[in-house]
């Protein structure tokens, strides 16, 4: 063989190799774009706005805000009017009057407009706590989406690449096999991982395209909206589980917050009912006047009171029942925080292992795997090698592109979980708990 093939098809063996280096910041040329935390904090904004659980949200809240305006401390008066008919028509009718007419209005008493006042507030509130709840919770589910999205685009360049190097290696041993330096069995295996290798890449852009039509669900765009290529950012530091990230999250967890307010809600609704045991109280004011001559006959100034001591024991039990809601609540929300502890320490643990894993393969398997590839290559092409070896080493420097790209995805999905669960602003954030991103690994050596 000529030295100058043996020297360009070593080289190419080593081409695939720089698909194993970390994604660019950004690449204006081809496009790309790195998903960072500002990336999703400005699509976060438009999420907001956009999306319709939100506005249903924030159109809830609204509704209760009004609400507590519209509690009114004094009920509407009630107004009578009525007659005497008697026959014969004497003198009686005349003096005493037969029309009757009068007002009553119901006294704000006991604390009753108070407490449904306290009500509509602590409903309020708790619309509001849902409204940051359900935002937190999309702008997770978006932020995942988006990572999600950056794999799927990174497999699909490691498909194309690797769909060219078999492309090239098909050709070559074609020529090869009708020099006699190759046998048909190579030749043959060549093309039928060529052609799986093509449908693969059919699958993986299928599911590139879905991961985008998800992210435009999600900001209420037209769903087949175009976006630009994705990578991944670099790996980033180390979050470990401490009693002050627990702390962070029993503090400013969003459902948390919300199921706080929501026992507040039932304190005020259990009060309400408690001062509903107390009567209601009225004073009115009745006159008469005879029809005959229009004149007015007598006056009188009433006060009644209603009986709730008659339905005693009904109003116990919807006390009984307001407070058993109200354990109920609080028992959910203590077996929440249970379960918020217990997340945290699973995410800080899938956080750790997908960090240790990205950096395994950045910084040792894929320079092995790229070394074993070339080596391989080489010897195939120098007749010394084993062809089988050649496409095990393939398949360890695919896999180990691959595994890359599926650690720091996790390693970023669980921190987007860990970013809810501790009520934190964005993953910028996790920067308070001691996650920083790492330095991007020296430049690998090529072989």
């Amino acid at each position: 063989m000529k030295p100058e093939t043996y020297i360009l098809l070593v080289l190419f063996a080593a081409a695939p190799v720089r698909a194993a280096e970390p994604p660019p910041a950004s690449d204006a040329a081809t496009n790309r774009l790195v998903v960072t935390p500002a990336f999703i904090n400005q699509l976060a904004d438009e999420l907001r706005t956009n999306h319709p659980a939100l506005r249903a949200a924030d159109a809830r809240a609204l509704a209760a805000g009004l609400n507590v305006a519209a509690v009114r401390r004094w009920e509407d008066p009630t107004v009578s009017l009525g007659g005497v008919a008697a026959t014969p028509r004497g003198p009686m009718l005349s003096e005493e009057g037969d029309v009757v007419y009068g007002v009553e209005q119901k006294l704000p008493l006991f604390g009753k407009p108070q407490a449904a006042r306290r009500v509509a507030e602590a409903e309020a509130a708790t619309a509001t706590a849902n409204t940051t709840y359900q935002f937190q919770v999309l702008r997770s589910d978006f932020a995942k989406t988006a990572f999600a999205a950056a794999l799927a685009d990174r497999v699909v360049a490691i498909g194309e690449q690797d769909l060219g190097w078999l492309e090239t290696m098909v050709a070559t041993t074609e020529q090869r096999y009708r020099a006699g330096d190759g046998t048909l069995v190579e030749l043959l295996r060549l093309q039928n991982e060529r052609a799986k290798r093509a449908e693969q890449l059919r699958t993986d852009r299928r599911l590139l395209e879905h991961a985008q039509f998800a992210l435009n669900r999600l900001l209420n765009r037209e769903l087949r909206a175009p976006w630009p290529r994705f990578d991944l950012p670099p790996v980033a530091g180390p979050v470990t589980y401490s009693t002050q990230l627990v702390n962070f999250a029993m503090k400013y967890e969003p459902k948390i917050k919300m199921m706080r307010q929501e026992i507040k809600q039932a304190e005020a609704l259990t009060e309400a009912t408690r001062r509903s045991r107390r009567p209601d109280l009225s004073v009115g004011v009745e006159g008469r006047q005879y029809s005959g001559d229009a004149g007015f006959r007598e006056g009188m100034l009433t006060l009644s009171l209603s009986l709730p001591w008659i339905n005693a024991d009904k109003y116990r039990s919807d006390l009984k029942r307001d407070q058993a809601r109200l354990k109920a609540t609080e028992f959910d929300l203590a077996q929440y925080e249970l379960q918020v502890r217990e997340e945290v320490h699973r995410l800080t643990v899938q956080i750790d292992a997908a960090r240790r894993e990205a950096i395994l393969y950045r910084d040792e398997i894929l320079r092995r795997s790229q070394e074993a590839l070339a080596s391989a290559h080489a010897a195939w092409i120098g007749s010394r090698g084993i062809f089988l070896d050649l496409m095990e080493a393939r398949r360890m420097f695919l896999e180990a592109q691959l595994m890359y790209a599926r650690s720091v995805a996790e390693q970023y999905q669980a921190m987007s979980e860990l970013v809810l669960c501790c009520g934190l602003g964005d993953l910028e954030a996790l920067q308070m708990i001691g996650a920083q991103p790492d330095l991007e690994a020296p430049p690998e050596k090529k072989p």
